[in-house]
């Protein structure tokens, strides 16, 4: 695997589509379990998630009554999200965008931005990519940004593939820390569930902050 993706690395695009393609259109129908815990009691208003996949996230948000754009860099998962939603009858209230996020990002300001798992096996600019989520997010706003922290013992990745702190990613954004309130920046243990039914824990790094609607003047 290892392989294929330095003989991909000069095409990401190429890379997620030929992945989701290969991939069943199914999907668990599930939100993951760190967007559920944090945003659930958030009132709905407009959202953005950046790596939208099969659309679950997307899915469950707009049922909650938010009206998401969700983006994705693979037009087969933007097609299989765009189903999921169909099937859960929430298709007006969801829009997909196909971007590269390296060259380009939706507009607007948001309620609530998502990232979750936006890590890539490519060299591209992720410190960059999640500073710009964070200046789309609107005041009184939030943030959630979810990592891997370890490697499932299933995943393609490498054994000795490096996951940034907490911390580091949070360095990473630049943000003037008297514009944000941090609501939770630590790592969360869970129990995940592999493409054959096996389990194990693994660290998910959790970052949600609230953009403040009266940021301090200079």
């Amino acid at each position: 695997m290892r392989e294929e993706i330095e003989d991909e690395r000069v095409d990401p695009e190429r890379f997620w589509e030929e992945r989701y393609r290969a991939a069943s259109p199914g999907s668990n129908g599930k939100p993951g379990s760190v967007l559920r815990r944090f945003t659930e009691a958030l009132a709905p208003g407009r959202a953005l998630e950046l790596g939208c996949a099969k659309g679950d996230d997307a899915v469950w948000l707009a049922r909650l009554g938010w009206r998401v754009v969700a983006v994705d860099i693979s037009s087969a998962a933007l097609g299989y999200a765009a189903d999921n939603a169909e099937r859960h009858g929430v298709a007006d209230r969801v829009t997909f965008e196909k971007h590269d996020l390296s060259r380009s990002f939706p507009g607007g300001l948001f309620d609530l931005v998502v990232a979750s798992f936006l890590q890539s096996p490519f060299d591209w600019p992720r410190a960059a990519v999640l500073a710009r989520a964070a200046e789309a997010v609107a005041p009184g706003g939030h943030l959630l940004i979810v990592d891997h922290g370890s490697r499932a013992p299933w995943s393609w990745s490498s054994p000795d593939t490096p996951f940034p702190t907490v911390e580091e990613t949070l360095a990473g954004l630049a943000l003037r820390e008297r514009d944000w309130a941090q609501i939770h920046v630590d790592a969360i243990e869970r129990r995940a569930t592999g493409p054959d039914g096996q389990t194990a824990m693994v660290l998910d790094n959790v970052i949600f902050l609230r953009r403040l609607s009266t940021p301090e003047a200079d």
